[in-house]
């Protein structure tokens, strides 16, 4: 007896779901993208709980007739492909024909739609896949409904997230194709709310602007850079604005969002000897690629592309980008710029290819400059390492690491944290899943010092901060701290901890500034008050101690 047999199509369409349709908001994304494609120049979204109640995409696009209407809930039917050839040509964002059919085959749709100058429409209802009722109805664009997601699937339902999370992945979802195709007009409705608003927009710039505002934006630099078959649009961290997290890094390709590890490695590759090792940069990277050299089929949903150049593309790129950071220079102020010439003029200390230190003539000079005074117990070396002589030895101290420690422990409670109430308040906008996330933990912010109040339109009002971050970055902080909360915690770490960890990263001592005998004897005296006084919270050490029986030991002597 037969062993092999075909598998229904019922059950066909309900394992392509589950390689397209992860989560509702891999419905938006392709509902939208197929708006795109109708060529689309408003889109609204409405979702109730989270998407998984109800998906309703509306655009003012093409639309279908009715024959088309029937046809699009079949698999493989699709109006973007003909022949072979066309599928390595790709320019649409939807050519399988898979998403419709998968999306029907577990919920519950209701699809209206008419074509643009035509007074007839239809309208369809399909309950897993298999159409229900068809009447007609005078429309124009195409209306999508997508209720009880997964109904018919209860083992893909149970794996859905909490309302909020799943709304936030939708918002995600929108932010990024509005990024990309900055000509259209969004509106994302969440539970009958507004949520997001993005009128059409002149360009790229102002889009940026739209979702994260302007103070965000002006942390950042345009590259722009075209060879034949290639062009590069992209904005990119200027100055020392490096974050603590991936979340705002972005690829484009062809108008489609897609992850590369390589094109991401380009881009940090420009920021060598500048990028701290436990900072990000941010980047919003589009590229226009002609579509016969890439390759869009290579994942079901389209996160993944293949490039035929890949190492053309990835110099193309890193090149662009090097040039820009180079001729920006001067916007980086952190403690890792400072060049070997302005090290040895400065502090007297010259270093060799090598990167041993050797003393140059200026240390016996009267006149040197350097940072040191008779009246401190200690000097600088560099702008980040203080050198103290003392208790049978030598200590090096990082400054910067030290005070994480400080202003770490301080978060959680383990020494004394002083607020300071701004005369001011700073009204800070943010993209609407940071504003979302923020204002769901604002206890716990409150409990580190950072009071906030919700100020509407995804715009946070701050009233007080850890007295530590008062010249801090304050839309930074707030941006590394929505990141910690929409993703996990660091291993090892509960939810509190990585996200004092994360505000400790922007402490007030900052690059080029020398503290006073002062600030540092109080630096030393907080330091070890802490409980855990030889690291800071990522793990570096805070101070390097060396015997004189080290001390001898390298010079060697016994």
């Amino acid at each position: 007896m037969a062993k092999i047999k075909v598998l229904p199509v019922d059950l066909r369409n309900k394992i392509a779901a589950g390689e397209v349709i992860e989560r509702p908001a891999s419905v938006v994304k392709e509902l939208i993208e197929n708006a795109i494609d109708a060529e689309s120049m408003e889109i609204r979204i409405d979702i109730l709980a989270g998407g998984k109640r109800l998906i309703k995409v509306s655009d003012d696009g093409s639309g279908m007739d009715p024959e088309d209407a029937l046809l699009c809930f079949e698999r493989h039917a699709t109006s973007k492909l003909s022949k072979e050839s066309d599928l390595f040509n790709i320019k649409t964002l939807g050519f399988r024909g898979e998403a419709l059919p998968s999306i029907a085959s577990v919920s519950r749709v209701k699809l209206v739609t008419g074509l643009k100058g035509s007074a007839a429409g239809i309208s369809l209802e399909l309950q897993g896949g298999e159409i229900k009722d068809r009447r007609e109805s005078a429309f124009t664009g195409t209306s999508l409904e997508i209720r009880d997601l997964f109904f018919n699937t209860p083992a893909r339902k149970k794996f859905l997230k909490a309302t909020v999370t799943e709304g936030l992945h939708i918002v995600d979802v929108v932010t990024r194709e509005a990024l990309s195709h900055w000509s259209i007009h969004f509106m994302l409705i969440t539970d009958g709310r507004e949520t997001m608003l993005l009128p059409k927009a002149s360009g790229l710039s102002e889009r940026i602007t739209q979702i994260y505002g302007e103070e965000f934006a002006r942390g950042l630099t345009q590259v722009s850079a075209q060879q034949e078959g290639l062009q590069m649009q992209a904005f990119i961290s200027k100055g020392d604005n490096f974050r603590n997290s991936r979340s705002h890094q972005f690829i484009f390709v062809n108008g489609r969002p897609i992850k590369d590890q390589s094109l991401s490695h380009a881009i940090y590759g420009a920021y060598e000897g500048l990028l701290p090792h436990d900072k990000h940069p941010v980047f919003f990277l589009f590229l226009e690629i002609d579509p016969g050299r890439v390759d869009f089929n290579v994942h079901p949903t389209k996160r993944e592309v293949r490039f035929e150049e890949k190492e053309r593309i990835y110099r193309f790129i890193n090149a662009h980008m090097k040039e820009t950071v180079k001729a920006r220079r001067k916007d980086y102020t952190g403690p890792f710029l400072e060049s070997a010439e302005d090290s040895t003029q400065r502090t007297g200390i010259a270093y060799n290819s090598h990167f041993s230190p050797t003393f140059s003539g200026t240390m016996i000079s009267e006149n040197a400059e350097f940072s040191y005074k008779p009246e401190l117990p200690f000097i600088y070396l560099g702008d980040t390492f203080v050198a103290l002589s003392g208790k049978g030895g030598l200590t090096l101290i990082d400054h910067h690491a030290a005070h994480e420690r400080i202003l770490y422990e301080r978060l959680l409670g383990s020494i004394g944290l002083q607020p300071v109430h701004l005369l001011f308040p700073r009204q800070i906008k943010l993209s609407h899943g940071e504003y979302r996330v923020l204002l769901d933990n604002k206890d716990l912010l409150q409990e580190m010092g950072v009071e906030l109040d919700d100020f509407g339109h995804d715009t946070i009002v701050i009233r007080s901060v850890p007295h530590d971050l008062n010249e801090a970055d304050l839309r930074g902080i707030l941006s590394d701290a929505a990141s910690v909360f929409a993703g996990e915690p660091r291993g090892g770490m509960s939810l509190k901890e990585s996200l004092a960890a994360s505000i400790a990263c922007h402490s007030s001592v900052r690059g080029r500034e020398i503290l006073t005998r002062e600030e540092v004897s109080r630096l030393l005296t907080d330091l070890e008050q802490t409980e855990y006084p030889d690291q800071c919270p990522h793990g570096r050490p805070t101070r390097i101690f060396l015997s004189l029986d080290d001390l001898k030991k390298m010079f060697k002597r016994k």
